[in-house]
């Protein structure tokens, strides 16, 4: 997580395996589109800086954070993804319906990843602000975005190198 003092977009201290054998669907929500535009720009350029081909990059938008879940379930029922990356962005407001929104998305993403067994990645901001949000998507705090796609990279390269093993 990042933190004041830290911007945790930095992998430089990790090794991030080639995009390149890999397909990717990075779904966004709509809502708060100044925020998760950010998210998708850093993620999409994240992929192709790690070698995935931007043929093997399919991009979606639905309305909002909530249906994530239901976009990442109807792309992977088409199995033409390894790892389908969900950006989206709550913002707290004055009502329950952030801690609704965000427990339901996370658990409908966590439910969808092992329906399918592929990787289903949380690029979804939950914040107090605005500012935040800008802090967290190409700010002071890095891009989360980025960090989607670089776990993106890791889960199908992990999925895929386990799956061929056990055969």
């Amino acid at each position: 997580m990042a933190t004041r003092l830290k911007n945790l977009s930095d992998h430089s201290q990790t090794e991030v395996p080639s995009a390149a054998p890999y397909r990717f669907g990075i779904v966004v929500a709509e809502w708060n589109a100044g925020i998760t535009n950010g998210l998708y720009n850093g993620a999409f350029q994240t992929l192709i800086d790690h070698g995935a081909s931007i043929d093997n990059i399919s991009s979606y938008y639905v309305p909002g954070s909530f249906e994530l879940t239901s976009a990442a379930d109807i792309l992977l029922q088409q199995n033409k993804v390894d790892a389908v990356i969900c950006l989206g962005c709550v913002i707290q407001g004055e009502t329950r319906h952030f801690d609704f929104i965000c427990n339901a998305v996370a658990n409908g993403l966590s439910n969808v990843a092992i329906k399918y067994s592929k990787p289903v990645i949380f690029g979804v901001l939950t914040t107090d602000n605005q500012q935040q949000a800008i802090d967290r998507a190409g700010g002071k705090h890095g891009n989360k975005g980025d960090e989607a796609a670089i776990t993106a990279i890791k889960m199908a390269e992990f999925s895929v190198t386990l799956n061929n093993s056990l055969r």
